[in-house]
């Protein structure tokens, strides 16, 4: 009876094992008949390792596309693969590299800690490694074992100084940019633009890295020392900018030693022909070695010199912004032009005492050309406070762009401030005084445009109510043939209802500052007519103020293709000398006289060092 029992147990038993081999049976066929090829493609994909090769960064040149101002320099990364070093002759390979390439062994102890020891994976260690460094290595290969490079161009910058701030450098991806940029093709490792044009116009500066393929074995070891599928590297665009290098150098050196800026603008396009800031800084000294500890000298200084000040600082507008008070009276017909206003040197507020930037007895009598002639105060003042009223004003200061970036193509550009009203009252609680309109009506008080916006502003003038997009970027070339892929059209801005009288009249009356106003002594050049208007702004300093002068030439134009507009200023920060007329003055003889600095500063009868006075002239 105990037999019956097992018996159909046996049997279960057995059709249970049989079940069990079957499945084995035909999972086996399942693998090695149906899915054998994507095991195959697998096992490749797995003893395939990819190396990129980088790409080089396309070149920077100027408008005239002859000398790069930016290139790419032979230089070289070093690797190390950690487990191809035997344990004996680590520290004694670290030490030799350490040596050879210039860094500390700790350097190198950092970046291969114990843990990477038994990896076959390449590890970089350097970059910008010379090839006098790599041919000093390979030629003692021997003594350097597990140690590869491979070519990673060098940036070099062959003009810096003021042009720094324009091209700006380049430099390692950090994990944050990498965040960001990730879904645009950028890898861990990648140069990348940090600043300036490198910054602005990377995507087309950086090429396509290239890729070639190596097989490996399961512990990640090269099989064949020959790459295959290679997918060379191809050099990004070239950039030609539409900075003029002579004249860039021309207003760096009139600028000299002296913080402030110098903009030169092409009304009639947008471009910027010039665009020096001072301090400035070496960008070639930012992506050596050691670079880091350079940035964070630069970082503290208290002079700013990452600071591009043409589009990055803003300042009170002092008497410039008069020019566009002459544009609002003769549109706005609030007063005759012809009709004269008393300028006894003050004007009575309230309590208060305001005094025109002339001693005693003022400038007596004056109509609108001549009060802008001599940036007679008293005559704004009244105008602007009895005529013209707040709301116009600020109405007109946003018509001619103030209060908002210009949209240049660098980052960091300040927007500027205009004061209004209902600002006032939300920001301090306090009403908004006759004397705030005062100070506004004079470039005075809250209110702060950047030299671009200043440059700007008369622009509009010049234009007949137009404003072009400044802009640094002036074509694009293929880095194969130099031939042209993209051109930048003038883009325009603002458009003004302003009528063209009106900005007529105001041109022939900023050409009197030049005549018999108080432009007519520093600018004097005879290789062309200038208008234009000076200011000097308060800082609330006894001894010195911010300097500006902005004017345009030719003055009579036929072609407004041949008008430069010349912004300078220069700030209280410099012992004073009310600089910014003199460096225009030099820029217009250089430029229109085909001179370098030196020739212009002995044409104009000047020296290098202009003798500070403490004459304070508006």
């Amino acid at each position: 009876m105990i037999s019956l029992i097992d018996r159909p147990k046996k049997i279960f038993y057995i059709l249970f094992i049989f079940s069990i081999f079957i499945t084995y049976l035909g999972y086996l066929f399942y693998l090695q008949a149906i899915k054998t090829g994507d095991f195959a493609i697998r096992a490749i994909i797995t003893s395939r390792r990819v190396e990129v090769l980088p790409s080089q960064r396309g070149e920077i040149f100027d408008r005239n596309f002859d000398v790069p101002l930016a290139i790419n320099n032979d230089s070289f990364a070093l690797l190390v693969i950690p487990a191809e070093i035997p344990s004996e002759l680590k520290e004694t390979v670290f030490s030799k590299l350490a040596q050879a390439i210039g860094i500390s062994i700790d350097e190198i102890r950092r970046k291969i800690p114990p843990s990477y020891y038994r990896l076959y994976q390449s590890i970089e260690i350097a970059t910008g490694i010379s090839p006098e460094v790599v041919f000093s290595i390979a030629e003692r290969i021997d003594e350097f074992p597990g140690v590869s490079w491979l070519s990673r161009p060098k940036r070099n910058y062959l003009e810096s100084g003021s042009f720094s701030h324009i091209i700006g450098y380049v430099g390692e991806i950090t994990s944050d940019e990498l965040k960001v940029l990730y879904n645009h093709g950028y890898q861990a490792g990648d140069i990348i633009g940090k600043a300036g044009i490198e910054y602005q116009y990377d995507l087309l500066l950086r090429g396509a890295d290239g890729k070639q393929y190596k097989t490996v074995d399961a512990r990640g070891r090269k099989i064949n020392i020959t790459p295959f599928d290679v997918t060379p590297p191809q050099m990004g665009s070239n950039v030609v900018l539409t900075i003029d290098r002579n004249l860039q150098v021309l207003a760096e050196k009139a600028l000299g030693q002296r913080i402030g800026s110098i903009t030169v603008l092409k009304p009639a396009t947008g471009e910027i022909l010039a665009l020096a800031s001072w301090p400035s800084f070496d960008a070639n000294q930012l992506t050596a070695r050691g670079g880091n500890n350079y940035f964070a000298n630069l970082l503290s200084d208290q002079r700013t010199p990452l600071i591009n000040r043409a589009i990055q600082s803003h300042y009170p507008p002092a008497s410039t912004i008069k020019m566009v008070m002459t544009t609002a009276i003769i549109e706005e017909k609030v007063i005759n032009p012809e009709e004269t206003i008393l300028c006894a040197g003050e004007i009575s507020l309230g309590d208060r005492i305001f005094r025109c930037w002339i001693r005693k007895p003022g400038h007596g009598r004056l109509n609108l050309q001549e009060a802008l002639a001599q940036s007679c105060d008293v005559y704004f003042w009244e105008v602007g406070n009895n005529r013209l009223g707040i709301e116009r004003i600020v109405s007109y200061y946003r018509d001619f762009g103030l209060g908002t970036p210009t949209g240049i193509d660098l980052r960091g550009e300040a927007s500027g401030f205009v004061p209004t009203p209902q600002w006032k009252e939300r920001r301090f609680n306090e009403r908004w005084s006759s004397g705030d309109t005062l100070n506004i009506s004079i470039g005075q008080g809250y209110l702060l445009v950047t030299p671009l916006q200043a440059a700007n502003m008369l622009a509009m003038i010049v234009n007949d109510g137009i404003i072009y997009k400044p802009h640094l970027l002036h074509e694009v070339r293929s880095y194969q043939n130099n031939e042209v892929v993209s051109v930048i059209e003038p883009e325009i801005l603002l458009q003004s209802r302003i009528s063209n009288d009106a900005f007529r009249q105001t041109r022939e009356n900023l050409r009197s500052v030049l005549v018999s106003g108080t432009a007519r002594y520093p600018v004097n050049t005879r290789v062309v007519e200038i208008a234009g208007k000076t200011g000097t702004a308060e800082v609330g300093l006894t001894d010195r103020w911010h300097s500006w002068f902005i004017g345009y030439a030719p003055y009579n134009y036929e072609h407004i293709e041949d008008v430069i507009i010349v912004c300078a200023m220069i700030e209280a920060a410099n012992e004073w000398e009310w600089w910014a007329p003199y460096a225009t003055n030099i820029i217009f003889q250089g430029y229109f006289g085909n001179q370098t600095f030196e020739e212009a500063v002995r044409r104009l009868g000047l020296t290098r060092q202009v003798t500070p006075s403490t004459e304070r002239i508006e």
